[in-house]
């Protein structure tokens, strides 16, 4: 499941985001990969964060890492940075994309995302 969010970066903290996010805490990504998130990948464009969560199951996961204090601790660090997230559309429910086509399947290099 292929699962797209976007949030925005506080004024003047785009600098302060990249730092924290060179490493996240390592019981953070070990949290991560015992709720089933396989990458997480973040793109910024100007105060824009656009993030893609290859998971399992989104809601499942996010139950798992909500319930975690590692999850807490971060959120404490993290959240001073950053205006909550949104789902592809800016609403604030969150839906799996549809893969519509892939370059690589068109290739025949692997099964589309």
């Amino acid at each position: 499941m292929l699962i797209a969010l976007h949030s925005v970066i506080a004024d003047g903290r785009i600098d302060d985001y990249r730092r924290e996010h060179e490493r996240v805490p390592d019981d953070l990504a070990e949290l991560f990969a015992r709720a089933g998130v396989h990458d997480w990948r973040i793109w910024r464009s100007g105060d824009r964060l656009f993030h893609l969560v290859d998971c399992d199951d989104f809601d499942a996961a996010m139950a798992v890492i909500r319930a975690d204090p590692a999850d807490e601790r971060w959120q404490a660090r993290i959240g001073r940075f950053v205006d909550g997230f949104r789902g592809p559309d800016g609403e604030d429910a969150y839906r799996a994309l549809e893969t519509v086509w892939t370059l690589s399947s068109q290739r025949g290099e692997g099964a589309p995302a």
